[in-house]
């Protein structure tokens, strides 16, 4: 009877054991599930270049995410141009693969193709499956809002919150779409200076937000954008700077493509009197995106989400102010328009770090999603992560050996009523008749930094033109040694440029 009883109480004791066993594994799997994410915060900046001193007006950014983090010291854009770039980082793709050319709704910026088929595999849409919570402010893409783009009611799938500007950069008297609907604003700084006015909303997302979720917040100022319009109190900051004499400013574009050979050299006083007020007024511009980081990490602080959370700074693409003769603008393939700053901080990521891996923007969604937990080979982009770089304690990873830059020029059909001499088929020019892009300003360029510090460019014109410069001899780009090199590095850089510039996905990534 005994060993009966004995027999019935080890059978009862196993299957409780059992039950207790099966109860822990289901508590500690529906634990592991409830693991909150990181948060993400991308802050995307216009125009902010890298090369002429864009950082130097932002202290507490370089203090509260470069020093608390890492820079890196060689980050570019896929292509330097404001529409086409930001496709790119939302789509992970060069723009060969998203095909957004230029600015324009015909150039397939925010288009109702885009719309169709880039928006709904951008990275917000995957975040918003892993229950983050998502908030846009500030600008978008250049034609988002008109009427040919779908108008304000059209909101790009993943995001919780949409406070989207229509159209391009202006710090007053501009529209917003918020969340699908109209809203204007006007001229008074307290409501309506639209870099604040993006902090301010964000900062009330952080106050509303879920406590139980992750969060991403891309936060896109127009600074240091044109029409430069600083803030009251920052409008007569810098009187003394103007921009760098250094480098390339104000030098002939001696065996360049025939475009960077068409300005006048030297420069007239008026054009670099121009010039410097712009960069000054750059700056003071900044001066509020400085303060926008300072107070979201004081917000972040105070909800105590900071040690949880990455913020990642960038812009779009570089600025060039004088080089080659060239004014103002972007859209050159030299490291001054293709070169962006790029600083992180964030979970696992040590402090006071610079970093030399080369990286791109086209990696930016990328390493987001690679925070947040996705499988990344699930998803379909030409970037890579750079998360293994920043923390190789959380990832493994390799850097790329080298990189695609490409850009399609833009012209008008007919000529420039006010500088008839130059023809059709320019844009973008000044007064003087300096122009800054053309049809065929249509180049691609393969970057090398691991073997030799070399850029390689071809372009799509009626001279196959090319431009090859050695970067550890001439850090300016003052020469252009095509007729120098070897021809067999010719044809090296001919065929990894060949090989970029049809590669999509994996192709993109596994080069050799």
């Amino acid at each position: 009877m005994a060993s009966s009883r004995f027999g019935q109480w080890c059978s009862s004791a196993r299957v409780v054991s059992t039950c207790v066993l099966v109860t822990l594994l289901t508590c500690t799997l529906r634990c592991s599930e409830c693991v909150k994410l990181n948060n993400i915060i991308l802050i995307l900046t216009d125009d902010q270049d890298v090369e002429m001193g864009g950082m130097t007006p932002m202290k507490k950014t370089k203090a509260l995410i470069g020093d608390a983090g890492v820079t890196f010291s060689n980050a570019f854009t896929a292509t330097p141009l404001c529409c086409p770039s930001r496709s790119s980082i939302l789509s992970g793709k060069y723009p060969h693969n998203h095909l957004v050319r230029n600015n324009s709704i015909s150039g397939n910026c925010s288009s109702v193709t885009w719309q169709k088929e880039v928006e709904p595999l951008a990275f917000p849409v995957y975040l918003n499956k892993m229950h983050y919570q998502t908030f846009y402010g500030g600008k978008y893409l250049n034609q988002y809002g008109s009427k040919d783009a779908g108008g304000v009611a059209h909101v790009p799938p993943g995001w919780d919150q949409w406070h989207a500007l229509v159209g391009n950069s202006q710090y007053y008297n501009y529209t917003l779409s918020v969340n699908g609907k109209e809203e204007k604003h006007g001229d008074n700084y307290e409501k309506d200076y639209l870099t604040d006015l993006v902090l301010n909303r964000s900062l009330h997302f952080l106050t509303e937000r879920s406590p139980n979720y992750p969060f991403f917040m891309m936060l896109c100022p127009p600074s240091p954008h044109s029409p430069w319009t600083a803030a009251p109190q920052y409008q007569k900051t810098f009187s003394d700077v103007r921009a760098p004499r250094d480098g390339s400013f104000n030098k002939p574009g001696k065996d360049k493509h025939w475009l960077l050979r068409q300005p006048v050299n030297p420069m007239p006083n008026s054009s670099i009197e121009y010039l410097d007020d712009a960069f000054r007024r750059r700056w003071q511009t900044l001066q509020s995106v400085d303060d926008m980081v300072e107070q979201l990490i004081k917000k972040l602080e105070s909800v105590k989400e900071l040690d949880n959370t990455y913020i990642i700074y960038t812009s779009d693409h570089g600025y060039h102010t004088g080089q080659f003769s060239l004014p103002i603008d972007k859209r050159q393939l030299y490291e001054f328009d293709i070169r962006i700053p790029l600083l992180v901080r964030g979970p696992g990521i040590k402090a006071n770090q610079t970093l030399q891996s080369p990286v791109m923007n086209i990696d930016l969604p990328m390493t987001i999603l690679d925070i947040a937990g996705v499988n990344l080979s699930t998803v379909n982009m030409d970037g890579q992560s750079f998360l293994p770089q920043m923390a190789p304690s959380l990832r493994n990873g390799t850097e790329r050996p080298f990189f695609l830059v490409e850009y399609t020029g833009e012209g008008y059909a007919s000529e420039d009523p006010s500088c008839p001499k130059l023809g059709p088929g320019l844009a973008h020019c000044f007064p003087d008749c300096v122009c800054e892009d053309a049809f065929n300003n249509t180049y691609a360029c393969v970057r090398t930094l691991k073997d030799g510090n070399l850029q390689y460019c071809e372009f799509a014109d009626n001279e196959s033109f090319v431009e090859v410069y050695n970067l550890t001899a001439d850090v300016h780009q003052l020469e252009n040694i095509v007729k120098k090199v070897d021809p067999s590095l010719l044809q090296i850089m001919n065929q990894r440029l060949i090989k970029l510039q049809s590669c999509m996905g994996n192709s993109c990534r596994n080069l050799k």
